[in-house]
């Protein structure tokens, strides 16, 4: 390999980095001062005089996120959601994705594709939406969380793409040793498409971990609220905080309401942040493939 050693290719390549650098800084910026907010003591908090580093460092508020029950439920809604909805979307994703890439036609396969194309494309409004729910009995419950989201077109589409962009040769020499469509798709595609599975199964869980305006439209019990719909009524609403201050008056010499709700947003945004580092080594390799040997 050839590497430009040129005045102006140095150049360049430490423009990249230092710009590079800047930018994940400024991205990073917000979360640190997040974190140290929700370190910090009372008084700088509530002041607003913590930077990016934390004043009078204390677990407190984490302490008192433990010890909230409303809290800890809606966390568990959340994990439970973001897990069963995206084992369904993918099952949903890879059983459409399949038939769409495959070549050999079915009966009203253009149609299919076009009618999930239509229906990416245009809505029925956020109020027919409600009333179609309302008469399934999804309002109020858990797989009102789920089910109105598990059939992705945009992921599908993708993943279909995905499949047909898979060498031939491979579904040929399965069917030749007498393999069924099920396991062309289980034995072959599915492990060949690992990389974009993972990609589209990190992006459901993303979704479904960060969407709280489900939870405010569809759940009238808090008990079955995802977290960042608690997260959302609480940061909103300051009769949740006094309800909590008023449990013990004597936490008022140690409570901030802004340290609190950062202490939640930290709490809050862990389980994507540790996902996410297993997951991106699979954006590299999504188009990785090929016959070998």
């Amino acid at each position: 390999m050839i590497h430009d050693r040129s005045i102006g290719s140095r150049l360049f390549t430490v423009f990249n980095y230092v710009f590079l650098t800047l930018l994940a800084a400024f991205c990073l910026l917000p979360l640190i001062h997040i974190v140290s907010v929700s370190f910090s003591e009372r008084i700088p908090a509530m002041g607003n005089l913590v930077g990016l580093w934390p004043i009078g460092f204390n677990t407190y508020n984490y302490e008192r996120i433990l010890a909230t029950p409303r809290f800890l439920q809606a966390f568990q809604v959340s994990v439970g959601r973001a897990v069963f909805g995206t084992l369904l979307n993918m099952l949903i994703i890879v059983l459409t994705a399949y038939p769409l890439a495959a070549r050999d036609q079915f009966p009203g396969k253009e149609f299919f594709k076009w009618y999930l194309v239509f229906a990416m494309l245009f809505s029925g409004g956020l109020i027919p939406w409600f009333l179609v729910l309302k008469e399934l009995h999804l309002t109020n419950s858990f797989f009102g969380l789920v089910l109105p989201r598990a059939v992705d077109v945009w992921s599908i589409l993708i993943m279909a793409n995905y499949f047909r962009s898979l060498p031939p040769e491979f579904t040929e020499a399965a069917q030749m040793d007498g393999a069924t469509h099920w396991d062309v798709l289980v034995k072959v595609f599915v492990p060949l498409a690992m990389p974009m599975v993972a990609a589209l199964a990190l992006f459901q869980a993303v979704w479904f971990w960060n969407d709280y305006f489900d939870g405010l439209v569809l759940l009238k019990d808090s008990a079955l609220f995802p977290l960042q719909t608690y997260l959302q009524t609480t940061i909103m609403s300051r009769q949740a905080v006094a309800g909590f201050v008023n449990v013990d008056p004597s936490l008022l010499a140690r409570f901030s309401e802004r340290a609190w709700r950062a202490a939640q947003i930290v709490v809050s945004s862990i389980p994507i942040l540790v996902v996410y580092p297993f997951v991106q080594r699979y954006f590299v390799t999504m188009r990785l493939g090929g016959i070998k040997g």
